[in-house]
């Protein structure tokens, strides 16, 4: 990242990183959570939640390699220490796919329900565009700066459902970036086309706080075996503290939309 993007990220709360992923790692990645949502079929998204209006999955860092190259990307991880500091790990890799015909709006919200505390940041998240992000297929809305306000959208706005009239849209071409403090105020929108909007989100939380899906626990054995030790500091596989912190307070909501 340039300082310039490293500032940006700061203060505005987002950065869109055109071109991330190729031609060749966006077919892979289609491909596989193609097969997989096929493979789990109603079971899709059960190791974290089923959403009606929209296919998911989770725990991906389990089901293919294309998936651990995406949370360990340079570029991920350093905008990740950018918005948290050095201690840092992965939350959760999921997958979710606004289907034709979903028509609510999202209420504004911070992921984990937190705002910025005493150590500073907590929460940062990626979207990974699948397809391309227009203002018709349910694109991500979100306040630029909201995340230096320091209170929770729900609490201050007469209605967090409604349009806030500084909000923008994540908008971007397949294979683009989203970089976010997910402190900022940010909600899902409707999808008024005819196919679905995918999307991979990559969350990643401060280190004090659980993991929304307990690495550890979901990891089969073989496939924890088999990770380097990069993957494995960013999946806090051998940290205690996570495994005291996560064992009990997995589960809370990241990025939805």
């Amino acid at each position: 990242m340039t300082a310039k993007e490293k500032g940006l990220l700061q203060e505005q709360g987002y950065l869109i990183v055109r071109g991330v992923m190729d031609a060749e790692w966006l077919a892979e990645l289609r491909s596989e959570t193609a097969r997989l949502l096929e493979a789990e079929g109603e079971n899709a998204g059960g190791e974290f939640r089923k959403e009606i209006g929209s296919d998911r999955l989770a725990n991906l860092v389990d089901k293919g390699e294309c998936f651990q190259r995406l949370v360990s990307h340079p570029l991920l991880l350093e905008a990740v220490e950018v918005v948290l500091g050095p201690d840092w790990k992965l939350s959760s890799l999921n997958y979710r796919a606004a289907l034709p015909g979903e028509k609510s709006l999202q209420p504004l919200h911070c992921d984990m329900g937190l705002v910025p505390d005493a150590l500073g940041n907590a929460v940062f998240n990626s979207i990974w565009m699948l397809d391309d992000f227009t203002p018709e297929n349910g694109p991500t809305r979100f306040v630029p700066g909201s995340h230096k306000s320091g209170v929770l959208p729900q609490n201050v706005l007469a209605d967090a459902n409604a349009p806030h009239p500084e909000e923008m849209m994540a908008l971007g071409k397949a294979g683009d970036v989203v970089l976010t403090n997910a402190h900022m105020w940010h909600g899902g929108t409707a999808n008024r086309t005819a196919l679905p909007r995918r999307s991979l989100h990559g969350f990643f939380v401060r280190g004090d706080q659980p993991q929304q899906q307990y690495q550890k626990k979901l990891l089969r054995a073989e496939t924890q075996a088999a990770l380097p030790p990069l993957m494995r500091r960013i999946l806090a596989l051998d940290d205690e503290r996570n495994d005291a912190i996560s064992a009990v307070g997995s589960g809370k909501s990241g990025f939805l939309k």
